[in-house]
């Protein structure tokens, strides 16, 4: 009988509860253990106040940033140019929450053995729930150690560095904590970035600058100063441009127009003009690339934790709808195709995960450590290119986990979705990483002898992984490095580094990933590993009940 109230049509049944809040530390056994592994364990409280705090509040209002985007204000109400980027009240709330708790700066303003691995742990729980805010604080948190370079920007590197978030627009002096933003690229280089054109013209000895030129992409322009190239007398250049003076005057740059982008909607991107902007030099005239460089570790690992991130995070959505979704009498993690789905997607975010946060270590050691400091080198670029490629297709077999469902924009999914392919652009496109292992093989040999050295350490546990870490040592030890076979020869010291930690690790995953992965025991889909015990493992270890 129907106990319908009348004009009701249906119940409403056979839907799954909502995911948050949830404790993105207590649900990641594979975030904990890499923590304790890597040598962050002291910052295991830090990190599991900051994954509750992200897992509830930050989750859901993370969808009023990205669904009331940033808006351009270049003149207020009297006519005054004020080049401003007006965001929702949410975006600020997130920033605070991220500043405050070391996602920007932990590596810094707590420096101690381990840090950087706890302060990638954070940006990786952060990225989960909201990835545009990631943006500005990677740019801010890798600036520090070039500005500390110079004395005279001792003050901005102190600042960018502090768990303090002040939005005000004022000159640096009267704030307790900065962010800044980046532009590099114009209409006519891209990641020819000697291309350049903006001028900058010397003003004192003492490293001052007027810059005159223009920037495609300036990223976070409502940032408190931006690092840029330009050409000086010397050649290529970087530059500090504030956005306020020192006086409290506004500096002399034209925001254009903010850019409309596929994804990233929290987040302010935008052409910029200098029209006789003052800038102070970072590093001699001519050393712009080289001194970007030194920040380009910091963004590359970034993109790696995005990338896995945003894994992650559909991951977890992909299987708690699953388990209490219904269909055909039964929950979809009950359906063996489902449960292969389920475990392939879990296997990759592991792997993902774990090399991501190997790389972490070899930065916080790279100081004191030769070795790691050329494993740094070389496996971010790598890191980069692949987990970046990866995630994709990862978010859109997550979202096909959900149906219909998992496409509409009240669930995270679509978010994510758009996300994923900005880290394969962002600081370097997938043959621009791909060139640089080249290079580095090439011209630093202590890079590929890190790379050995991380799978001879892991060598005689599985017969598979062996097998394949022979036919790459032979590949490098020819020289097997011409350009057209970047791509391939990458993939593959991926794939190998991946399969090394887990198996360094003694993962349960590290067997299935070396015969999925490496071993040929798996299709061009997920979905398609091969039928084992270890599947409904895989499952209950990536997300608790």
């Amino acid at each position: 009988m129907n106990d319908l109230p009348p004009f009701e049509t249906h119940n409403v049944d056979n839907q799954p509860p909502p995911f948050e809040p949830r404790d993105l530390w207590a649900d990641d056994a594979v975030l904990r253990e890499a923590i304790a592994r890597e040598g962050a364990v002291t910052f295991a409280t830090q990190l599991s106040h900051y994954a509750q705090l992200a897992g509830d509040e930050l989750y859901r209002i993370g969808f009023d940033a990205n669904r009331d985007k940033p808006r351009l204000k270049t003149h207020d109400r009297f006519g005054h140019r004020i080049d401003m980027v007006e965001f929702h009240p949410t975006y600020h709330r997130l920033m605070q929450a991220a500043k405050e708790h070391g996602v920007a700066g932990l590596s810094w303003h707590q420096p101690q053995a381990g840090a950087h691995v706890a302060r990638a742990a954070l940006s990786y729980l952060h990225h989960q729930v909201e990835a545009g805010t990631s943006c500005p604080l990677t740019m801010t948190h890798a600036a520090v150690p070039v500005l500390r370079r110079e004395p005279a920007l001792r003050e901005w590197a102190d600042k960018a560095a502090a768990p303090s978030y002040d939005a005000r627009d004022l000159p640096v002096a009267q704030k307790s904590g900065i962010t800044l933003g980046m532009g590099m690229t114009e209409k006519q280089g891209g990641s020819d970035v000697r291309a350049n054109a903006t001028v900058a013209t010397p003003l004192t000895e003492e490293g001052e600058y007027s810059l005159v030129g223009h920037k495609w992409f300036l990223s976070a322009p409502m940032s408190d100063g931006f690092l840029v190239l330009a050409q000086a007398p010397g050649g290529l250049t970087c530059f500090l441009l504030p956005r306020r003076l020192d006086d409290g005057g506004k500096n002399a740059f034209r925001l254009m127009r903010l850019k409309d982008k596929l994804g990233d909607w929290s987040n302010a991107s935008s052409e910029i003009e200098f029209c006789g902007a003052w800038a102070r030099r970072i590093g001699g005239e001519g050393r712009g690339v080289a001194t970007i460089i030194e920040m380009v570790m910091f963004t590359r690992l970034d993109c790696m934790l995005g990338a896995a991130a945003e894994m992650r995070m559909a991951l977890s959505q992909a299987i708690h709808h699953a388990r209490h979704r219904l269909t055909f009498g039964k929950t979809l993690v009950e359906h063996a195709l489902m449960r292969n789905v389920l475990a392939d997607l879990a296997l990759e975010s592991e792997a993902a995960l774990a090399f991501s946060l190997r790389v972490a270590r070899a930065v916080d050691a790279a100081p004191g450590d030769a070795a790691e400091a050329a494993f740094a080198r070389i496996a971010t670029a790598i890191g980069k290119y692949w987990l970046c490629k990866r995630a994709p297709p990862f978010v859109n077999e997550a979202q096909e986990c959900l149906g219909g469902a998992g496409y509409i924009e009240e669930s995270i999914l679509p978010r994510l979705y758009r996300q994923a392919p900005l880290n394969s652009i962002w600081e370097g496109s997938g043959n621009i990483q791909c060139l640089d292992v080249l290079r580095a093989l090439s011209r630093e040999p202590e890079t590929g002898a890190a790379l050995l050295a991380e799978l001879e350490a892991v060598g005689g546990r599985d017969a598979v992984f062996d097998e394949y870490a022979a036919k790459l040592r032979a590949d490098l030890s020819a020289a097997s490095t011409e350009e057209i076979g970047a791509r391939w020869l990458v993939e593959r010291l991926a794939l190998a580094l991946q399969a090394a930690v887990l198996l360094g690790s003694r993962s349960p995953a590290a067997s299935l990933f070396v015969r999925s992965r490496l071993g040929g025991e798996h299709g061009l889909a997920f979905g398609t590993l091969r039928a084992s015990d270890d599947i409904d493992a895989l499952i209950a270890r990536a997300l608790p009940l």
